[in-house]
């Protein structure tokens, strides 16, 4: 199933909304104003007394009616960290499938390392493993890549599989980087 980008009036992203969530706010008329072309319509019942079948048509990023939060903080979750980090180990360099990755803590949890962005890196579990309770320098593991905070729009695509060209289009203009994983 498709999802629609929301946006709050300022034009931040805010969340993927479901197609029947985004139909609901069309008919409620929470929508504000919709970027990219046109998804195909979605048709609904026939009307008993003129025989006509609704339908309605939405666009893929749609800002909805409502206040706006100041900013944003990225939840961290291995799937969205793993896509961060393009299924690779950041220390033997190789990509795993999601199955074969482990969140690796850089400067360890037990020696005062703190579960966020800047601190974690897909690791697979043998590099893990040997790895242990060490940094990267302590093990004579250099890091092949610098772990940090996706900003909102870069956290928005890692959250999504699939993510349409308007989407895309919308949200890369605000990468920080250009990004192995954004092609």
């Amino acid at each position: 199933m498709q999802a629609i980008l929301r946006l709050d009036l300022a034009g931040q992203p805010r969340g993927w909304l479901t197609l029947q969530e985004a139909i609901s706010a069309y008919a409620r008329g929470d929508v504000v104003y919709g970027i990219g072309d046109s998804l195909p319509p979605v048709f609904g019942g026939i009307q008993r007394s003129s025989g006509l079948r609704s339908s309605i048509t939405l666009q893929p990023i749609i800002a909805i009616e409502g206040r706006i939060i100041d900013g944003f903080t990225p939840p961290l979750c291995n799937r969205t960290l793993f896509r961060r980090d393009d299924h690779r180990c950041l220390y033997c360099g190789n990509q795993f499938r999601r199955s074969e990755l482990t969140r690796d803590h850089v400067l360890p949890v037990s020696r005062g390392g703190t579960d966020k962005w800047e601190n974690v890196v897909a690791a697979c579990k043998r590099c893990n493993w040997v790895k242990d309770n060490h940094t990267p320098e302590e093990a004579s593991m250099p890091l092949l890549a610098v772990p940090f905070r996706p900003n909102q729009f870069e956290w928005h695509f890692l959250a999504k599989e699939r993510v349409l060209a308007d989407q895309m289009d919308y949200l890369s203009q605000q990468f920080r980087a250009d990004r192995d994983w954004a092609h």
